[in-house]
């Protein structure tokens, strides 16, 4: 009996590649088979679409990006070293992983209207959490948490775009600090 999961994670791994490179609409199945080494019908028994395996991924990369930033929310007390390992996380995935990130930035026009509520599945709902609860606590003043997480997403995208696009050099990581006292400096 054959192992099916082998060739699922080489399909995961090589459509993210590809639709990092050349885009979801860019990618053919034929492409994705070629670079896996298989015929294009064995994709299908693994997913039954392109839309399907880019559903797919989105959902499952997003997902794991939301787990890791409320995973990075417990492991700490003081709300500045908080948003210091989020923003880590954040760029610890592009730097180890860029072929999910630009995905998962490049698509998510595509598939946010499918992602859940919920904090543990959404990105933009778990940072949002993070701060409905430091108002709570009085950890940070009381404002629109909805404009302040659209504001420390975009802190940590634009140079992630930045980056992908060749204006600038090196890895994520290394701005993390900066990254995260730009944050500081919105919430103050």
């Amino acid at each position: 009996m054959r192992d099916g999961s082998k060739t699922r994670a080489k399909i995961v791994t090589e459509a993210l590649r590809l639709f990092a490179r050349k885009g979801v609409a860019g990618t053919s199945i034929r492409d994705i088979a070629g670079a896996v080494g298989v015929a294009e019908a064995a994709l299908y028994r693994h997913f039954p679409s392109k839309d399907a395996l880019s559903r797919s991924l989105f959902l499952d990369g997003y997902a794991r990006l939301a787990g890791d930033i409320l995973a990075a929310d417990q492991a700490h007390a003081e709300f500045d070293t908080k948003i210091t390992q989020i923003v880590e996380v954040f760029c610890d995935l592009f730097d180890e992983d860029r072929a999910l990130f630009t995905f998962l930035l490049l698509s998510q026009h595509a598939h946010l209207a499918e992602v859940p509520d919920d904090a543990g599945k959404n990105v933009v709902e778990a940072v949002r959490s993070i701060f409905a609860g430091a108002m709570r606590r009085g950890d940070i003043p009381e404002r629109d948490a909805d404009l302040l997480t659209a504001m420390v997403l975009g802190i940590v995208a634009q140079p992630a775009i930045f980056t992908l696009y060749g204006r600038l050099q090196g890895s994520l990581r290394h701005r993390a600090s900066d990254l995260a006292k730009a944050i500081l400096a919105v919430i103050a």
